[in-house]
């Protein structure tokens, strides 16, 4: 992979490099949850973690990063500093690995899909950038976001640059597939921003309206990533097919997740604060459920606490009774086991090979993480 200065010292080149590697690294050391199966006899997820997928991904994974240290240079040093925050910040780095691997359960031998996992996670470390301002959030994966500690315009314009050299990225592989799958992602993934912002603090928002919220915010981007490694390989368009909705679904249930957490997490290992959600009003599937089981004395609360955004001592803890109350958070996690059961079925005509087993591995993650 070619390497081209980064316009920092020796040492800051080592350390970015180190802090880059974190994704690699961290999956490693602590991603083994418990969790136990639903009541209709699903199995129990013991010990699921990302480790096979990063160990599979793990070489590839590496040029992913050197990739993405040289294409963040610019000589407007605020640039590499502040994508240099939240890149380095680490993640689990999800999204391009399913580029990477799904490119090599297909069958893929060559370095195409380095460039484009390069790509994806430019795409998704944008919209982090943009999501925090708009979220005026001071948290993510433990450490101050970009926008608490540059502001929101340094934030805004930097993701653009993201955006940007995610773009590059594409036309320098000069497939018009990968460019049209890949832009239309960008699309959506913005639109779905402009729809959360109209469903925010709404009350009305019906299940529906939140799922198809998520499918364009979070599934679309999952759906890109791993269908772009069937086409590097030259896969059918069935196989394209299966692919995109093994991503889709299982960004839908990483996402059904990730708003459950926000009600049962503990905020040490969420690595942000919990209640951001509620605190913020924002509308997901536990607070529909919740709603639309409720009394009208309960509606009341919803629409103090959410639309007015007249929150009180308490009322997030009352806000997870009511949930409990009418098995909001029960029936959220059903939801995401029907996505991930749906996300493992488009895997079954791939033939059996170490990569697809860490992708299927990856949907068990997706169910069990507790951050």
């Amino acid at each position: 992979m070619p390497w081209r200065g980064t316009g920092l010292d020796p040492f800051g080149e080592r350390l970015m490099l180190a802090l880059l590697g974190t994704a690699v690294k961290v999956v490693r050391l602590g991603l083994q949850v418990a969790l136990l199966a639903s009541a209709n006899d699903r199995k129990v997820i013991s010990a699921a973690s990302l480790d096979s997928l990063t160990n599979l991904t793990a070489s590839d994974l590496e040029l992913v990063n050197h990739l993405i240290l040289e294409r963040m240079h610019s000589p407007i040093a605020l640039i590499p500093q502040l994508a240099g925050h939240i890149v380095a910040a680490g993640g689990k780095r999800l999204r391009p690995m399913l580029t990477l691997a799904t490119a090599r359960m297909c069958g893929y031998r060559g370095e195409r899909h380095i460039t484009l996992a390069a790509a994806v996670e430019f795409i998704h470390t944008a919209t982090l950038l943009h999501d925090d301002v708009v979220d005026a959030s001071d948290l993510r994966r433990g450490l101050a976001t970009a926008n608490a500690v540059w502001g929101n315009k340094p934030s805004v314009l930097v993701g653009d640059f993201l955006f940007s050299r995610a773009f590059e990225l594409m036309v320098e592989d000069g497939s018009f597939s990968v460019l049209r799958i890949l832009s239309r992602a960008s699309t959506v993934i913005a639109e779905g921003e402009v729809m959360q912002l109209i469903t925010s603090n709404d009350t009305a928002t019906d299940e529906e309206a939140y799922l198809e919220v998520i499918r364009a915010k979070t599934a679309e981007l999952f759906a890109a990533a791993s269908r772009i490694g069937a086409i590097v390989a030259g896969c059918s368009e069935s196989e394209e097919e299966a692919l995109d909705s093994y991503g889709r679904n299982l960004g839908v249930a990483f996402q059904l997740v990730d708003d459950l957490l926000d009600y049962t997490a503990r905020e040490a290992t969420l690595g942000k604060s919990i209640g951001d959600d509620f605190r913020d009003g924002k509308i997901t599937l536990p607070v529909v459920l919740a709603y639309r089981g409720g009394s009208e004395s309960e509606h009341g609360f919803w629409r103090r606490t959410l639309e007015e955004q007249d929150q009180r001592e308490g009322d997030f803890t009352y806000a997870i009774e009511l949930m409990n109350r009418h098995g909001a958070l029960r029936a959220t996690r059903e939801r995401a086991f029907e996505y991930a059961e749906m996300a493992r079925r488009a895997l079954a005509g791939f033939s059996d090979c170490p990569q697809k087993r860490a992708l299927e591995d990856a949907i068990d993650f997706c169910l069990a993480r507790d951050h």
